[in-house]
């Protein structure tokens, strides 16, 4: 599946059309979460059931029958996306917080599937076929969509951004490119310090963009809290603040994937763990180590969990193989004699770059890094 994106050009009133559209999904979404609250201990509450209950919706309210029929059942299905992951984290077991449902206030989204649009015969052009008078959208961007079958389109979603509203093509297709072999391996460290480090001693540059934006950020937020709450210069403030984050979320993305199609295309083999040097021995997650709020935003900026997506699917893309390693013991453990050599977090913290499996390997004793 390759997802193919495109920005909208339309007349105000297709994205106020577009905004009432992802406020009846919403809606729906929430009504699905609160009918499955309700029910009764003894009732089966599945996908199917919440399906039904769409239905039922359409009949009761006009905004949500003008809603596309196959809309709206995707709508039910977000609500029980939430729920069935709710009950998967029961059933492993997960500590902490298992991701009760929760009401959404945020939605930026429309998703239709096999009906409810059309594409013009240039492929430039899509219509949305429903009662809400979204219409047709102009496309602009530089992806081949026209190279594609329609059939082979299984979902469209309209989402708002802050700089615009965008379309995009769900496409079923096999994104495959192997690439020759060229007998490299090498392992992967995420960190602070460095963005990564690997196992023949590079170290990645950690570009902190969200460090380097964070003083026009404070400015465009304090200029929100300037103006009369509600107003139209409050909406444009507001609006300037965002797009500073999606300026930050994206150089992030571009980074992380540009990084990551490098590694993969130039070796066979990617070994990588996600959580630093320092913090292996306390066995915690990127979503564990956020809980410290003395590191949060610099973990956030450094955006590990986004580098390990890319790799993986850079790797299955090339017909590479890519292994997470367990990160347990991997900055104490020694590479030649694999003898346990532990050190106290004022040794490690320095190091949170730091684990190169290389053929010198760590030496036992009081040094950690050869």
């Amino acid at each position: 599946m390759q997802v193919l994106e495109y920005k909208i050009k339309a007349k105000p009133q297709q994205y106020e059309a577009i905004d009432e559209a992802i406020r009846t999904v919403q809606f729906i979404r929430n009504k699905a979460i609160r009918y499955w609250m309700d029910a009764p201990k003894d009732a089966k509450i599945n996908r199917f059931a919440l399906n039904k209950y769409s239905t039922e919706l359409r009949n009761e309210f006009s905004f949500v029958k003008e809603l596309n029929s196959m809309a709206v059942q995707a709508a039910a299905e977000r609500g029980w996306l939430a729920i069935s992951r709710f009950y998967d984290n029961c059933k492993s077991k997960k500590p902490g917080n298992n991701g009760f449902p929760r009401f959404q206030k945020d939605n930026r989204s429309v998703e239709y599937k096999t009906s409810g649009w059309s594409l013009h015969p240039t492929k430039r052009r899509i219509t949305i076929t429903d009662k809400k008078g979204i219409g047709a959208l102009k496309l602009l961007g530089k992806w081949d969509i026209h190279t594609y079958p329609v059939k082979s389109i299984k979902r469209v979603r309209l989402v708002r951004r802050a700089d615009g509203y965008y379309c995009q093509f769900a496409v079923d297709i096999e994104c495959v490119d192997i690439q020759p072999n060229t007998g490299k391996e090498i392992g992967l460290d995420v960190g602070l310090e460095s963005f990564y480090t690997d196992s023949n001693g590079h170290q990645e540059p950690n570009p902190k963009f969200l460090k380097r934006a964070e003083t026009d950020i404070k400015h465009a937020q304090r200029r929100i809290y300037k103006k009369v709450k509600g107003s139209t210069g409050s909406r444009k403030a507001r609006a300037r603040y965002s797009k500073k984050h999606l300026r930050v979320n994206r150089q992030r993305n571009e980074h992380a994937k540009r990084l990551a199609r490098n590694v993969c295309k130039s070796n066979d083999l990617v070994a990588y763990v996600d959580a630093p040097a320092a913090c292996r021995r306390l066995d915690l997650r990127v979503a564990n180590l956020l809980k410290n709020h003395c590191l949060a935003k610099s973990i956030s900026d450094a955006s590990w969990y986004q580098f390990r997506q890319w790799i993986e699917h850079f790797a299955t893309k090339f017909g590479r193989l890519a292994i997470a390693v367990p990160p347990q013991y991997t900055s104490q453990e020694c590479s030649q004699c694999k003898a346990i050599v532990k050190k106290s977090l004022s040794t490690l913290i320095p190091s949170v770059f730091v684990w190169v499996d290389s053929a010198k390997g760590l030496e036992c004793g009081n040094q950690y890094f050869a």
